[in-house]
């Protein structure tokens, strides 16, 4: 089991075939689950599976889930396409303990989005656990086309 971190292979071709709307207000619904070290996720992974998902106080099967109107619309700097989102994901009094996390498209069938791997387990005791997401720009968003 590993978890690698990765844009998922069946999000890019997905992209192309517009089944993935991220613009504010009016896109998808997205999510991100967190992950045990027993989860096997990267590249290949295609949906949302909540096979070794992290379990624990406050924290609710299905993950942290990002509104529409926290969707960044896309952007273009030269030739790179990025966006990301506009809040970090946080569960409060919270008993957690998380390797990943997965992003997916709760609107379009749980269809992956991108693997993240934190390197180590990550934990709260009921504390606050919080993701802390890159800055929506060109060199550090989530999600970059180039």
């Amino acid at each position: 089991m590993a978890i690698t971190q990765a844009i998922c292979n069946s999000f890019k071709k997905e992209l192309a075939q517009g089944l993935h709307d991220f613009t504010t207000g009016t896109g998808h619904i997205f999510k991100v689950a967190l992950y045990t070290n027993l989860a096997s996720l990267g590249a290949d992974t295609t949906v949302y599976d909540p096979l070794n998902e992290s379990v624990g106080a406050a924290y609710v099967a299905g993950g942290f889930d990002f509104t529409a109107a926290q969707n960044i619309t896309p952007q273009l700097s030269g030739s790179v396409a990025f966006w990301s989102w506009s809040v970090n994901p946080v569960w409060s009094a919270s008993t957690i303990v998380a390797r990943g996390a997965l992003i997916y498209n709760a609107t379009s069938g749980n269809r992956a989005v991108a693997v993240l791997d934190f390197g180590a387990d990550k934990s709260s005791n009921n504390g606050t656990f919080t993701l802390l997401l890159p800055q929506n720009l060109v060199g550090s968003s989530v999600l970059r086309i180039l």
